[in-house]
């Protein structure tokens, strides 16, 4: 009889065990490949164990999962992973700093913008809802994309929307939902064709293979998320969120030509370094304190520098900017730790400015710490007293 009570306290504690059916499914770094691309919607709650409002999401996730489990089997799972048990999974690729920090994956990629909705179990299983959502708008001529309202998009042309092709351009579409607006021309060809839009230049069209799914993923990110980006007070923190070190032109908004002319050389320089930087153009009069921080002033515009999250590097010579493979080298001399070595051995430093100089005597031997990194979420950002 005792041992009969005995298997039943185990079975009770198996059913309620994490990750059992009803709960959020354990995601673990052992698991986590196997994972990533088994439903089209993932939804990851980044908790430790020891932080209250990790433990006052629980339950409210749960409970969505459960009932996300029953209304959209096989498309969703509600996943949580421990941080303190994972935290090479925490930092690679998902860079979380805070508890608990609830993030997408659509269809294998994780999304660069975190869940920020209201934790409460009705929010959570509408975000998901939404993000189930076609985000594909059949249109009946190429016209009817407004390019001066939407300012860019992507149009695919189908002989029908039950191919395997059009499946992967609604992949695509859930994939990059949040850069562009897509749209379909149906039964309008006999043959497969993706064209990208923006306003003020020539429609791009796409060249590939529309059956090779990750190329067509791509091409599309290519034309959708531009290498380079500008940098404002509003898409701050999304930038900062995304977790790579910024590489920023700081120009003067009287004189932005020196941004085409840096857009070009970065280009042909920096193709080996995306997904490793976030190559960044900034209004160096808005963001004046990061450039007093460096020891600039706007009559010293334009600057190049690199703000790791950690601490701030000033490119020497601007001018050298223009010398192909000197961004390139740059660049890899803050992921070798060259930047900061050499900054404590000057000697060792290429030949600097008077007032870079200047800015290492100010520092008192440190490089400048980070300021773009306070653009990011703060850790008290994410509670429930504003949603419960």
């Amino acid at each position: 009889m005792k041992t009969f009570a005995l298997i039943l306290i185990v079975q009770a504690g198996l059913l309620l065990a994490p990750g059992a059916q009803g709960e959020a499914m354990d995601i673990t770094q052992a698991n986590y490949e196997d994972i990533r691309y088994s439903a089209d919607i993932i939804l990851i709650n980044f908790y430790a164990e020891w932080c209250r409002f990790s433990q006052m999401l629980q339950p409210i996730f749960n409970k969505a999962a459960d009932i996300l489990n029953e209304e959209e089997p096989n498309r969703v799972i509600l996943g949580r992973v421990n941080c303190e048990q994972n935290k090479d999974l925490c930092s690679t690729p998902f860079h979380i700093s805070k508890y608990p920090t609830i993030k997408l994956i659509r269809h294998g990629s994780v999304a660069k913008r975190e869940y920020r909705g209201q934790r409460s179990q009705e929010a959570i299983i509408q975000f998901v809802k939404e993000q189930l959502s076609d985000p594909v708008h059949p249109i009946s001529e190429y016209t009817d994309v407004k390019l001066e309202e939407v300012k860019k998009a992507i149009v695919g042309f189908y002989p029908s929307n039950q191919s395997n092709e059009y499946l992967f351009f609604s992949k695509a579409a859930i994939i990059l939902r949040d850069d562009c607006p897509f749209y379909s021309l149906i039964g309008t060809t006999e043959t497969t064709q993706l064209a990208f839009r923006e306003e003020g230049v020539s429609d791009v069209v796409y060249t590939g293979n529309t059956s090779d799914f990750s190329n067509v993923v791509m091409w599309l990110h290519d034309r959708c998320v531009p290498f380079i980006r500008e940098i404002t007070f509003q898409n701050g923190e999304e930038l900062t969120e995304e977790g790579l070190p910024l590489l920023l032109l700081f120009y003067h908004p009287d004189r932005p030509q020196v941004k085409e002319e840096y857009r070009e050389r970065v280009a042909a320089d920096l193709g080996s370094h995306k997904g490793t930087v976030n190559v960044v153009t900034a209004n160096g009069v808005m963001f004046a304190h990061p450039l007093h921080h460096l020891g600039k002033h706007a009559n010293d515009l334009p600057v190049i520098a690199i703000d790791s999250f950690r601490h701030m590097y000033v490119f020497p010579n601007f001018d050298d900017f223009r010398v192909p493979g000197k961004i390139h080298q740059f660049i890899t001399d803050l992921h070798s730790g060259k930047l900061h070595r050499d900054f404590h051995n000057p000697t060792n430093a290429p030949q600097e400015t008077a007032s870079h100089q200047q800015q290492r005597r100010d520092v008192d031997g440190s490089p400048p710490e980070s300021e773009f990194k306070k653009l990011a979420p703060g850790r008290s950002r994410y509670s429930f007293r504003d949603e419960l």
